[in-house]
């Protein structure tokens, strides 16, 4: 997921960089809700992981 966010953020900036601002805008967008999901899924897994969730 963490790839996929990359690679929104750098067809953002190669759209920005050639003058496409909506593209730019939308991609952007895209990698910024990536990248937030990405860190919610690792602070989730970490938490399982340290037992605070895990039940035990």
């Amino acid at each position: 997921m963490l790839r996929w966010a990359l690679i929104f953020a750098v067809i953002a900036l190669v759209a920005g960089l050639f003058g496409f601002t909506g593209i730019a805008a939308g991609a952007a967008d895209i990698a910024r809700i990536l990248f937030f999901i990405f860190v919610v899924l690792v602070v989730v897994f970490l938490l399982l992981g340290a037992g605070i969730f895990g039940g035990r």
